[in-house]
């Protein structure tokens, strides 16, 4: 499968919300991550822009009836990068999640500038 975009976590906070899952949540996250990658047109149940915020998006995970979301947003057309996940369990997502990826978007942005990290 050819690759549209490329998909990178901002240092540990995706990996740690990853390794905290079980298997099969995994293996979910993987293949939603595979849809963004690959898919010209990332459906919205995949991938959704969150209304009031500067380029935030979630990925969307559910298996079952829990749901799982992960923070990311768009570098260019091509770049896709991971920010904090965590599970799901009221029908808003908490403002406080959406702080939090919004600080890290940010702090992607200062380092990209002074052209630190990774």
């Amino acid at each position: 499968m050819n690759k549209i975009r490329e998909v990178i976590a901002y240092k540990y906070h995706f990996e740690e919300f990853l390794n905290a899952q079980t298997t099969k949540v995994q293996d979910k996250i993987f293949k939603i991550i595979e849809a963004i990658e690959t898919l010209e047109r990332v459906p919205s149940n995949y991938l959704k822009h969150l209304t009031g915020t500067d380029g935030l998006y979630e990925a969307r995970i559910q298996l079952g009836s829990n749901i799982w979301r992960v923070f990311c947003f768009f570098d260019g057309d091509q770049l896709v990068i991971l920010l904090n996940g965590f599970q799901k369990k009221t029908q808003k997502t908490p403002r406080k999640e959406i702080e939090r990826a919004e600080r890290l978007m940010n702090k992607y942005y200062q380092d990209k500038a002074n052209d630190y990290g990774n």
